[in-house]
């Protein structure tokens, strides 16, 4: 006669959960108080918490709302993942620890089906209401289906920006920033006007290498690709003098290919297209151009291989007589 084998020898007790009672509700307790906490803390928020410390303010564009509320939501859903996710391994270490007579190690391999099926689609449902709110916000952000008021070419090159007000049929080249640590620079750099509250169209291309066209108070960028031209349609609403930048790294000066962005008025943009005509500076820049026509005499920007840059003159020699 077989004798039936006992699965058991070897186990570890197994325990009652009769007792977790006390330890589930300390670990309740402490989950509670994490979603207050953290409650507590949105609610006391400083301007920049708020805005998720975006380098803008909401009316700054007719999209800096859309995009702000995408990302405030998005830190909003990580937050609340991130709240029951660290509530459920608190509670498990709490629930769970060992306690005083345990012997031996726990079951190494349980199945529990339901759980394994919500771990999976729980995430699957967060991921796919995150892409529909993307989705939809790029959708609307990119649209360029409306006549713009004004387009702009914009060409990026290195290390500085030319701007085509094609409208007005008049050009500003730009010259490479060069950042010395001394108070002014800024107002050397490419200045691009804009008017308020009027549709801007931006075609944007480069002469060289991929560039990004960034203005950060816009929140919003896109590449520069040569061969390739870009659009997209904004709406400023807020007068001022913002900055721009490239965001992609572009070579040895990529950091001073900085530039001004001037929300002014009506009157004050048509004055600027005026000045720009006056000055001779009509018809369009081609992307064709070499890249450093216009870049300053005195500059690096011959030894990084703008062969246009003109060195600064040498200092003249005298001989000596010799007596």
């Amino acid at each position: 006669m077989t004798r039936h084998r006992d699965e058991t020898v070897g186990r570890p007790p197994l325990r009652s959960h009769e007792g977790f009672g006390k330890a589930r509700r300390r670990a309740r307790a402490v989950a509670v108080g994490l979603a207050g906490a953290a409650l507590l803390t949105l609610s006391g928020c400083t301007d920049a918490v708020q805005r998720g410390w975006l380098p803008s303010t909401e009316g700054t564009t007719n999209q800096t709302e859309r995009i702000m509320d995408l990302w405030r939501g998005s830190w909003i859903a990580a937050l609340v993942v991130g709240v029951i996710t660290w509530g459920l391994m608190i509670w498990c270490m709490v629930a769970y620890r060992r306690r005083k007579g345990d012997t031996g190690v726990p079951a190494q391999v349980r199945y529990h089906l339901p759980l394994e099926i919500m771990y999976t689609i729980i995430p699957i449902m967060a991921v796919g209401v995150l892409f529909g709110y993307t989705a939809r916000d790029q959708s609307e952000i990119l649209d360029t289906s409306k006549k713009p008021d004004i387009t702009i070419g914009v060409v990026g090159k290195q290390w500085a920006w030319d701007f085509n007000y094609t409208n007005s049929d008049v050009y500003e080249a730009g010259v490479m920033g060069e950042l010395d640590g001394k108070r002014g620079v800024e107002k050397e750099l490419p200045t691009l006007y804009l008017p308020v509250n009027k549709r801007v169209q931006f075609d944007l291309t480069a002469r060289d290498v991929i560039h990004s066209f960034w203005v950060p108070a816009f929140l919003m960028k896109m590449d520069t690709v040569p061969g390739i031209t870009n659009h997209f349609q904004v709406i400023p609403t807020r007068t001022g003098t913002f900055k721009g930048k490239c965001a992609e790294l572009c070579g040895e000066y990529h950091s001073e290919m900085l530039f001004n962005v001037k929300v002014v008025s009506q009157a004050e943009y048509d004055q600027h297209m005026a000045d720009l005509e006056a000055a001779g500076q009509t018809g369009q820049l081609d992307d064709d151009l070499n890249r450093s026509e216009h870049a300053p005499a005195d500059s690096k920007a011959e030894e990084a291989g703008n062969s246009d840059a003109l060195p600064a003159p040498a200092p003249e020699t005298t001989t000596a007589e010799v007596k």
